[in-house]
């Protein structure tokens, strides 16, 4: 096993154990919850070989999320989303030529990193808090949900993202 996937499979423990202990117990303003684990999502290594690797992946993230929540399958259906349209989303960003092998979150401009997150983070959401409320009568909950944790979410994974990332000197 290479250091990468060792590295990969450590995150996606931490990440699922993390927010099923603490972050899925914070309840902000009684409905806010910060979604760390779309950081694996977000760290994972693209590579056009292991496509479908990283969408079962994704999956087995989403699972685990579920399993422990008790939310029947809303954050499976929302990671898979997301990780299908990931290579899409970072071509709108980081441009059609972006090498996709080399991609570091951590050493790309602070601006590319946000718009990357914002859209991903907000996909996710709104997928998530869609499938979660599922009523077209709810929608200003579901955007005000979407919005607000999203937020949040993007906070805590900046400060995560700054606090791991390795430092080149």
């Amino acid at each position: 096993m290479n250091n990468t996937a060792f590295v990969t499979i450590l995150r996606f423990v931490a990440l699922v154990i993390l927010q099923v202990v603490i972050f899925s117990n914070i309840n902000f303003l009684g409905y806010l919850n910060p979604y760390i684990y779309l950081l694996f999502i977000i760290l994972f290594p693209f590579d056009k070989d292991n496509r479908i690797l990283f969408i079962f992946s994704a999956f087995l993230l989403g699972l685990a999320i579920d399993m422990f929540s008790d939310s029947g399958g809303v954050h499976a259906a929302a990671c898979v989303f997301v990780a299908y349209f990931r290579p899409l989303m970072m071509r709108s960003v980081f441009g059609v030529s972006y090498d996709y092998h080399n991609i570091k979150i951590e050493k790309t401009y602070f601006g590319q990193r946000i718009n990357y997150l914002i859209i991903l983070i907000l996909t996710h959401h709104f997928v998530l808090f869609s499938l979660e409320i599922f009523s077209f009568a709810h929608i200003l909950l579901i955007l005000k949900k979407t919005l607000f944790s999203a937020i949040f979410t993007l906070i805590m994974c900046l400060i995560f993202i700054s606090l791991f990332s390795r430092k080149s000197t």
